[in-house]
């Protein structure tokens, strides 16, 4: 069986790690192949290098080093070259980068330089970290640079600003008037992204944000074609729990968007294609699915692996059986 999953970083990365032991668990399962879709919208250039943060996040969380308390970056690191460059008064200094951390960034930006493409790149830092020893490929969405930026108002006039600065410097306080995908018109699916979907046995949409993770992903052309396409059950988990997202800013993103901070709102932004739908059961108020949807309910919180693991499950198993029907 082949598994294909969109995916942004860190709540995408934990529920496909989740994935990842609950096939390891379950004996008739073991030899299900997962290809991973990565989110490249975030990438920025930072001190001459480029750095694709979801990509990172889940080569670092599938690989076995990621920094559990951040949920990002290399666990054990340090931070002297970000500290000298401080010293040097090199900008900027919102965005952290651990000196080993350091290291993928930079044999990441010498090989693009050779004019290896971001594929290639990636399936290096895949190898690196095993990825394909458990069975799991790793695609950015597309070769093609792209970058989300976000035009946001701070009194002096509308600006657009790099999504890392909005994010990470803003902290997604300043409102965000719309969202800019810059260098999307010239994308085209990296090689093997619509083929993994349209062959796939089941498709998933893990927890990532809706606006600028998934949703970015579906903007490369031909992906949403290929998911509305595809034989295979589309399974989507909700990114929000007790109506509100558990980390980052998805609320902020969905509100400049003009969509309600709802489960069955987010559903709405896939409802072209998606077959099932999990939704926490701390929930009041679901709200209608789409037509046709499939909904469950029960608990989204990724406590620990093994929750990750029970709610992966919970999904793949939902896949099967619509599958099935």
């Amino acid at each position: 069986m082949h598994v294909t999953a969109l995916s942004g970083g860190v709540g995408g990365a934990r529920f496909l790690r989740g994935l990842t032991t609950h096939l390891a668990r379950t004996s008739d399962l073991a030899d299900t192949t997962l290809t991973v879709i990565g989110n490249t919208g975030d990438d920025i250039t930072l001190f001459g290098l480029r750095v694709c943060p979801d990509l990172d996040t889940l080569l670092y969380t599938l690989g076995g080093g990621v920094h559990e308390g951040q949920g990002w970056g290399r666990a054990d690191d340090t931070a002297a070259v970000q500290t000298e460059l401080a010293a040097l008064g090199v900008q900027p200094q919102w965005f952290g980068l651990g000196d080993r951390d350091l290291g993928t960034h930079i044999a990441r930006s010498l090989w693009l330089g050779q004019g290896h493409t971001l594929s290639e790149v990636t399936a290096r830092l895949a190898d690196r970290w095993g990825l394909p020893d458990g069975g799991i490929t790793l695609l950015p969405m597309t070769d093609t640079p792209v970058e989300t930026h976000v035009v946001v108002d701070e009194g002096e006039g509308p600006r657009a600003v790099h999504f890392q600065e909005w994010w990470v410097r803003m902290r997604a306080a300043v409102p965000a008037q719309r969202f800019l995908v810059v260098g999307m018109e010239r994308a085209t699916a990296a090689p093997g992204v619509l083929d993994a979907i349209r062959k796939a046995d089941v498709v998933l949409l893990p927890p990532s944000n809706p606006v600028v993770s998934v949703g970015i992903i579906l903007g490369v052309p031909g992906v949403r074609d290929a998911l509305r396409g595809t034989q295979a059950p589309v399974i989507g988990v909700s990114p929000l729990v007790g109506g509100r997202p558990l980390r980052g800013h998805a609320d902020a993103c969905l509100r400049a968007i003009g969509v309600e901070t709802s489960s069955a709102a987010v559903a709405g932004l896939y409802a072209d294609f998606l077959t099932g739908w999990l939704v926490d059961d701390s929930l009041d108020e679901v709200g209608e699915a789409p037509a046709g949807v499939h909904v469950r309910r029960r608990p989204l919180l990724m406590r620990d692996l093994d929750s990750a693991a029970d709610l992966a499950g919970a999904a793949l198993g939902l896949g099967l059986e619509l599958r099935r029907r």
